[in-house]
């Protein structure tokens, strides 16, 4: 109990206090309000405009109808030129980065003579970007679109500022598009040239395998050579066994076994011919002696295959080659303006209410401790130091001043 007694004693002679120097903290604060409010309505207004973009959801960079003609589809040769060199379109990484650089801010600052606004006299670019960059804000809001600020003492201005970065947003980044795109142009042009070239030699290689050999379809006169080697060997052992039975019936010496051996001997000659023979000695381009098979067949595998693998790659870079001229020449608009900034008609700052509010906050409570201070000296006998000699001294002639009673 009594310790609550003495919590309401101390409580009250805090209030006491107060309203013993109510004189001086009133008058002061009074003082600090009117000085604050002068400070506050001397800042200069400003206001703050804002534009709205969105990034198109196909970005910089499209296929179009080329995708169609290409097959289209996410495994199409276009698509996957695309992904190889980049043009998938831009990020708002790339926006925020295009309108953060130093060349778009500069741009500005000459544009519209910065200098001045912001009272450089030697024109330092260096400073005016550092005063111009406090007065612009470029973030992703909270639906994924790109609002760009400005702020500025003529509502105007600021507001013809924004619209102006995203004018300058949109052509710097369909410039970097087109000099991106013809980068990749010229990679794809000279690739589809060295192709062209590789297709060629390959092509003249297959023709002359083909005249020095006299072969259309290597696996088809392949077969037809196995197959007329098996019809003659079977031609041979029939008139090997007609020559049997013709010399049992005529004798060695007949004419009819004569006619018939000649006959086996000639089957004979063709079978050594076609298995062992350098060349066949008729005029025939589609039989081929076995002994050159393999040394043919290797050879064809080697020429056809160069020539499908050149086919193959100009089948995919000429799409790529059709689509890098046509992205060189394109200037859409890569950007989507939401909200165009107009001039806006409330101020952005100075926040007057709060300038005044955190003066008078600040200045009471330094009062009120000044206040206590005051009187712990006043009524202190054993003043050991002169420092507080010194602000006994004070807070005595401020007491007297204000005329509170000690």
């Amino acid at each position: 109990m009594d310790n609550t007694n003495q919590t309401r004693k101390s409580l009250s002679d805090y209030l006491y206090l107060l309203l013993k120097w109510k004189r001086f903290l009133i008058i002061n604060l009074i003082i600090v309000v009117l000085i604050s409010t002068t400070v506050a309505f001397l800042i200069p207004v400003k206001y703050k405009a804002t534009a709205t973009i969105m990034i198109p959801q196909d970005g910089g960079f499209n296929l179009g109808g080329l995708s169609g003609l290409l097959g289209g589809g996410k495994n199409s040769a276009a698509s996957l030129g695309s992904k190889f060199f980049g043009v998938l379109g831009s990020s708002e990484d790339v926006f925020l980065g295009i309108l953060n650089s130093r060349t778009a801010i500069i741009h500005v600052i000459e544009k519209y003579n910065l200098y001045d606004y912001y009272e450089i006299s030697d024109s330092n670019i260096d400073k005016t970007l550092k005063a111009f960059t406090g007065d612009i804000d470029f973030n992703v809001n909270e639906y994924g679109m790109i609002d760009i600020s400005v702020i500025n003492e003529d509502s105007k201005l600021s507001a013809e500022i924004s619209n102006y970065f995203v004018h300058l947003l949109d052509s710097l980044n369909i410039k970097l598009n087109a000099e991106q795109a013809r980068n990749n142009r010229l990679y794809v042009e000279n690739r589809y040239n060295q192709n062209l070239k590789d297709l060629r030699a390959a092509e003249d290689s297959f023709y002359t395998f083909q005249r020095k050999y006299g072969i259309v379809a290597v696996p088809e006169q392949l077969q037809v050579a196995f197959k007329a080697t098996a019809e003659i060997e079977a031609q041979l052992a029939a008139k090997e066994m007609a020559a049997f039975f013709t010399k049992q019936q005529y004798g060695e010496n007949s004419p009819q076994y004569s006619g018939a051996l000649a006959e086996v001997e000639y089957l004979k000659k063709r079978v050594s011919e076609l298995k062992n023979g350098e060349k066949i000695s008729s005029l025939t381009n589609i039989l081929y002696p076995f002994k050159q098979m393999p040394n043919i067949a290797m050879e064809y595998i080697r020429t056809f295959r160069e020539l499908e693998i050149q086919s193959k790659i100009l089948e995919f870079i000429l799409p790529l080659y059709e689509h890098a001229k046509v992205e060189e020449q394109k200037s859409l608009p890569t950007i989507v303006s939401i909200d165009k900034a107009y001039p806006p008609q409330l101020k952005d700052s100075p926040k007057r209410a709060f300038i005044i509010i955190a003066f008078f906050s600040l200045f009471f409570f330094f009062f009120v401790m000044y206040i206590f201070r005051a009187e712990l000296l006043i009524r202190r006998e054993d003043l050991r130091n002169q420092i507080q000699l010194s602000e006994l001294k004070f807070a005595q002639k401020v007491a007297k001043f204000y005329r509170v009673k000690v």
